[in-house]
């Protein structure tokens, strides 16, 4: 399966990423999957609602910041399912900064990490948003490359 998506959604994630440097920055891929193709149709970004109390749901304490993790408020999610829904969209994934860190997925990104999902990663060494990847989990809940287009 291939990702297909615009250059602008590109542009939407690596300025994301830029403006929220030295912080990770988070959001939502809204699209449509048929006959084995992903269409990525929005890009849907989101605040990184990281907060120090819910450093209990990651394994390393010692890199619980928004720096180095982000979460995706539920009711947001909730919103852009909604709106996605009512427009013949769902989320296909998730996307996210690495700031000062490759675009390789985490051992707390494999953590938590949905199989259905999408999950693109921009690495964004110094302020500057680089390398962006696509990647999925596989049946044994591990990260794969994953290809994708980027159409006009």
């Amino acid at each position: 399966m291939v990702l297909t998506l615009k250059p602008e959604h590109l542009n939407i994630i690596r300025h994301h990423a830029q403006e929220t440097y030295p912080e990770e920055c988070c959001g939502l891929l809204l699209g449509k999957i048929s006959d084995g193709e992903t269409e990525l149709v929005e890009v849907w970004p989101t605040a990184n609602d990281y907060q120090a109390e819910t450093a209990a749901l990651f394994t390393d304490e010692n890199l619980t910041t928004k720096e180095r993790r982000y979460i995706i408020d539920p009711k947001e999610m909730l919103r852009s399912q909604k709106q996605g829904r009512d427009r013949g969209l769902n989320i296909i994934g998730i996307y996210h900064s690495h700031p000062d860190h490759p675009a390789i997925p985490s051992e707390c990104d494999r953590q938590s990490a949905w199989p259905e999902y999408l999950y693109i990663i921009v690495s964004v060494p110094k302020g500057c948003p680089t390398d962006i990847y696509c990647w999925s989990l596989d049946q044994d809940h591990q990260f794969q490359l994953k290809n994708f287009r980027v159409s006009e």
